[in-house]
C-alpha cells in the first residue's frame, strides 16, 4: 500500500481531494465500456440499415464502373466521378458514424461525468522516462491491464467459437444458394456474429468500471496528516480560529457595552448575574436585551450603569430567566412580559419621584417569573 512519511493511505479522499483530481483530470474511465458502446451501437445500427446501407452500396459500385463512351477522353472525369461517390459515400455512412459519435462520448459520461482539464493537455516530460515506463508497465497496474486483455481474448474467442459451432450447419449450405441470396445470407450471418460477440463483452465491462472506480478512489486516498493539513489549510490552525474567536469575543463584548448606558434599566442576582434591558415606547416591539454576563462581566455591566446613572434592580429569578431564556439583542419572551413591565414601571416611578424631589419608590418583589428559575 502506498505509504506517506511512513504512514498508511486508510482515510477516505475528502471533497477537496475529489475536486482537485477532477481539476487534474483524474477521473475514473474504463476503456471497455467505451468498446463496449461503440461495438456494440455499430452492431445495432448496422442490422437495423444494414440491408438499406448494403443496396445503396452495391449501387454506388455499379455506378462507379459505369462511364459513357464518348466521356473516357475527358481527363476530369474520373476526379468528378470519384469526389461525387466519395460524397454519397459519407452521406451513407453517416448513421454509422453518428452513432459511434455518441457512444464514444456516452461511455466516460456513464462513469466518470463529463470533465475538461487544461492540466490534463499538459506536457509531462517524465512520461518520456524509459525507466518509469519500463516501472509502469510491470507495475500491478500493468500486470492488471495484461490479464484483463488475456480474459477479454478468451472470452472472445470462446464466444466466436460457440457461434460458429452453432451455425456449422448453415455454412456449407451457403454454397448451394443463389449468389445474391448467399451474399445477404452471410451478411446477416456475419452481423448477427458481430453484435453476440459485442454484447459478450458485457461481462469483461461489469468487472472493468466496478475496478476502475475502486482504483480511483484507492489511488486518492489519503493519511490522517494530510487530512490535517488540508483542514489546516482550509479553516486555519486551531490557535488561529482560536485567536479570532477570543478577538470576536471582544468585540461582542466591547458593543455590549457601549449598549448599556443606553439602557432603561440593569436587573441583576446581585452579584452573579447582570442584564441590561432597552425599550422603545414609542416602537411596536418588547423589550430587548442590549447586555447581560455573568460574575466579572456582571460586575462590569453593573459598574457601568452605576456610571451612567442607569437603574439596578435586584430580582434574582428575573435575572436567572432573562440571562437563560434570551439571547443578546433579542425581544424578550410573551411568559416574561409581566414581571418586565412592573420592572419598567418602578424605572418610570423612580424617574417621576427623582423629578418631582420625591423618595424613591421601593424596588418590585415577588415577581412573576417562571418557577424553574425561582
Amino acid at each position: 500500500m502506498a505509504r506517506n512519511d511512513g504512514e498508511e493511505r486508510t482515510e477516505e479522499p475528502t471533497p477537496k481531494r475529489l475536486r482537485e483530481a477532477r481539476e487534474k483530470g483524474q477521473v475514473p474511465r474504463s476503456r471497455e465500456l467505451n468498446t463496449l458502446f461503440m461495438l456494440t451501437g455499430a452492431a445495432a445500427v448496422l442490422l437495423v440499415l444494414g440491408p438499406f446501407m448494403g443496396g445503396r452500396l452495391a449501387r454506388l459500385f455499379h455506378a462507379g464502373f459505369e462511364l459513357e463512351r464518348e466521356r473516357l477522353m475527358d481527363p476530369t472525369v474520373l476526379v468528378d466521378r470519384l469526389a461525387a461517390l466519395i460524397g454519397q459515400g459519407l452521406l451513407l455512412s453517416a448513421p454509422l458514424f453518428a452513432v459511434l459519435l455518441v457512444a464514444a462520448v456516452a461511455g466516460p459520461l456513464a462513469l466518470g461525468g463529463w470533465n475538461f482539464s487544461t492540466k490534463a493537455l499538459a506536457v509531462r516530460l517524465e512520461r518520456l522516462d524509459p525507466i518509469k515506463g519500463l516501472g509502469r508497465i510491470f507495475s500491478v497496474k500493468g500486470l492488471m491491464e495484461l490479464a484483463k486483455t488475456l480474459a477479454k481474448f478468451l472470452l472472445v474467442a470462446a464466444v466466436s467459437v460457440a457461434i460458429l459451432w452453432s451455425e456449422i450447419d448453415q455454412l456449407p449450405a451457403l454454397g448451394r444458394e443463389p449468389l445474391p441470396a448467399a451474399l445477404a445470407h452471410a451478411g446477416w450471418l456475419c452481423l448477427w456474429s458481430f453484435l453476440l460477440i459485442s454484447a459478450s463483452l458485457i461481462l469483461v465491462a461489469a468487472i472493468d468500471v466496478p475496478f476502475q472506480l475502486w482504483q480511483h478512489r484507492s489511488q486518492l486516498r489519503m493519511t490522517r496528516k494530510e487530512i490535517r493539513d488540508e483542514q489546516k489549510e482550509t479553516e486555519g490552525s486551531p490557535e488561529v480560529k482560536g485567536r479570532i474567536r477570543a478577538i470576536q469575543r471582544e468585540m461582542a463584548q466591547r458593543r455590549m457595552m457601549e449598549a448599556v448606558p443606553k439602557a432603561d434599566v440593569v436587573v441583576t442576582n446581585p452579584t452573579h448575574y447582570a442584564v441590561a434591558l432597552a425599550y422603545d415606547a414609542e416602537g411596536q416591539g418588547a423589550p430587548r436585551v442590549v447586555a447581560k454576563g455573568v460574575d466579572h462581566l456582571a460586575l462590569r455591566i453593573r459598574a457601568l450603569a452605576a456610571e451612567h446613572g442607569v437603574p439596578v434592580v435586584e430580582a434574582p429569578p428575573l435575572a436567572r430567566a432573562l440571562h437563560a431564556l434570551v439571547d443578546l439583542d433579542q425581544e424578550i419572551p410573551a411568559r416574561l412580559y409581566k414581571a418586565v413591565a412592573l420592572v419598567l414601571a418602578w424605572v418610570y416611578q423612580l424617574d417621576a419621584a427623582r423629578h418631582g424631589h420625591r423618595p424613591p419608590p421601593p424596588p418590585p418583589e415577588d415577581l412573576p417569573v417562571p418557577e424553574e428559575f425561582k
